[in-house]
């Protein structure tokens, strides 16, 4: 599927994402930051931000929340009609979550050359051979959405003692 331009919802989206990232981030969790909303209107239906180390839950993640909340606020699984922005690519968890959704549009911020499932080591969303396929548009406020990781993982490197500096 061709990338389209990002809309200026798709940028509104993207900076709450942000700042659900910063959220996140604020919590010793991974900064990331995701929002489904209903593709015609705007209409928020679901936030979420990375959550792993607060709840122990490996499937904690800010898309997973999202993807979740958003069904439940319309009360069905099937998530056409809907847009999930989120500042990372996500993971071969979350893209099989946002197939089984029938999201009709993912926009994301970084690429994730560690895990990325829907442009950068795979592309789950864009299969022929799964039942849906969703229109991806890559690389929205992906430097804001990138610093973001780094400051983090610097940040957490160096507590650990592993930066710049150490011994």
């Amino acid at each position: 599927m061709t990338d389209d331009p990002a809309s200026e919802t798709d940028l509104t989206m993207m900076r709450r994402a942000l700042e659900l990232a910063d959220k996140a981030s604020a919590m010793s969790e991974t900064p990331v930051g995701a929002v489904v909303y209903e593709t015609a209107t705007g209409a928020v239906l679901g936030e979420g931000h990375n959550r792993r180390q607060t709840d122990r839950d490996p499937s904690a993640h800010a898309e997973h929340i999202a993807v979740c909340t958003a069904a439940r606020a319309i009360g069905d699984w099937r998530l056409n009609s809907c847009t999930l922005c989120v500042t990372l690519e996500p993971c071969p968890m979350c893209a099989g979550l946002i197939v089984n959704a029938r999201l009709g549009r993912v926009v994301f911020g970084a690429a994730d050359p560690k895990a990325g499932a829907v442009r950068t080591l795979f592309t789950i969303l864009e299969d022929d051979r799964l039942n849906h396929r969703c229109e991806v548009i890559p690389g929205v406020m992906a430097q804001e959405s990138a610093e973001r990781l780094r400051v983090f993982f610097r940040s957490l490197r160096a507590s650990a003692g592993d930066g710049p500096g150490s011994a």
